[in-house]
């Protein structure tokens, strides 16, 4: 015996992976499908691996107490660039999940930070006014990202971060220094020159996908096996003494 057009809705959406009872009803006077209940049944498959997709990223925020920044450069970090990078990530479907703390960027005598109050088991977003001289090399860097300690950091110079600008080439500060430990160049700890300029290229070429196209599965494939290795080691302490970036 044939099927009714109901059941055969019903069957449709089945098919599509939804539960019948929730599908939408067909509002046609034949109780056929019609072409909106069509175009849902086609969209519930994406829009469900979507939702299944998405990945969170545990990030503590950590304010140096040190840092002296103007006003309105504090402002346009937290008011423009920060939101601008959760929302580039979450377009790509990764959600960063936020702490916030208060910490310092000490230096030695010889310049090399001496971090407080970072996490483990976290990516570390420190924000600071400018790289350590022994990190940074008089290049005036916007930010580096490396495991210290056996804690892995994202380190933000607030006098020189800045939003998207241009694609390829010039994108977010937060977004880029992140994407460097999500695709791994953070466990690399002496990367030669030719490697670094690559993941340069690597990383900026993602972000602007992250940007324009909303585009972030190869970012999330990355990211899982980032974050499994970032919780496996949360026991040991290594440290890593030169930026994974630059």
């Amino acid at each position: 015996m044939g099927q009714s057009n109901a059941e055969q809705e019903r069957g449709l959406w089945k098919r599509a992976g939804a539960d019948a009872d929730t599908a939408p009803k067909s509002t046609n006077a034949g109780g056929g499908v019609t072409r909106r209940d069509f175009i849902w049944t086609a969209a519930a498959p994406a829009i469900r691996s979507s939702a299944q997709a998405r990945l969170l990223v545990p990030v503590h925020r950590v304010m140096d107490v040190r840092t002296q920044c103007p006003p309105e450069q504090l402002h346009h970090f937290w008011w423009s660039i920060w939101p601008e990078a959760v929302r580039d990530f979450s377009r790509g479907g990764i959600e960063l999940q936020t702490s916030d703390g208060r910490g310092e960027v000490r230096r030695s005598p010889g310049d090399r930070p001496i971090f407080v109050g970072l996490r483990r088991g976290v990516i570390n977003l420190v924000l600071t006014g400018h790289i350590p001289l022994d990190w940074d090399n008089g290049r005036a860097l916007a930010g580096v990202t490396t495991i210290n300690d056996g804690y892995h950091v994202c380190m933000v110079a607030l006098r020189y971060a800045h939003g998207d600008q241009i694609p390829f080439l010039s994108v977010n500060t937060c977004v880029h220094e992140l994407l460097h430990a999500l695709l791994q160049d953070i466990f690399v700890s002496r990367p030669k020159w030719y490697q670094s300029g690559g993941r340069e290229l690597r990383t900026d070429w993602y972000a602007t996908w992250l940007w324009l196209f909303h585009d972030g599965a190869a970012i999330r494939k990355s990211a899982q096996a980032y974050l499994h290795r970032l919780e496996s080691a949360v026991g040991p302490r290594t440290s890593l003494n030169s930026p994974a970036r630059r």
